[in-house]
């Protein structure tokens, strides 16, 4: 069924593509790098990394499973740091589990029931796409200031001729 491929798919991208990539993007960056502003008014690799962790919660592991929502969204991007990058992956890490646990209970026919989250009345279907492709963006924004630092993030071998994913979870068709 679609509803199946849709949750399989979801699920995937979130543990086994974006959430492998950022690790290895900051794995080796040093707490300055991980939380340097380009100005007052952008956000760190940090602030990224706090947003994701706060947004998987309240849509998916709140909105969608029912767990309280504790979020407190301006401080993931006021904060200043120092969280250790180990402290901050680890967290980012359990609410990208704690949401899969969640999305492997949710049945096809949930997909089109509504839910409260944030100011946004939106199906189960709604937030979750909204989570995947908000976790995209940012994923890709996290990997731009890793290559500004580290340059090549070996995220693809390359010695066969065609590209291959390299990193932790990566499959072919990402």
């Amino acid at each position: 069924m679609i509803e199946d491929a849709f949750l399989a798919q979801s699920r995937r991208l979130l543990t086994e593509s974006y959430l492998p990539r950022i690790e290895q993007a900051v794995a080796g960056l040093s707490d300055e790098q991980i939380w340097w502003r380009a100005n007052p008014d952008s956000n760190s690799v940090g602030n990224l990394i706090l947003h994701l962790t706060g947004n998987v919660r309240q849509w998916i592991v709140s909105g969608i499973g029912g767990a309280a929502d504790e979020r407190n969204r301006q401080s993931e991007f006021d904060t200043r740091g120092p969280f250790p990058t180990g402290e901050l992956l680890a967290r980012l890490r359990t609410a990208v589990e704690e949401a899969d646990r969640v999305l492997s209970t949710v049945s096809p026919v949930a997909l089109l029931e509504r839910r409260r989250i944030q100011a946004y009345d939106v199906s189960v279907l709604q937030a979750i796409y909204a989570v995947v492709e908000h976790f995209s963006m940012h994923t890709g924004q996290i990997i731009a200031f890793a290559k500004m630092w580290k340059g090549d993030l070996g995220f693809y071998e390359l010695s066969h001729g065609t590209p291959r994913p390299a990193w932790h979870g990566g499959k072919d068709g990402d």
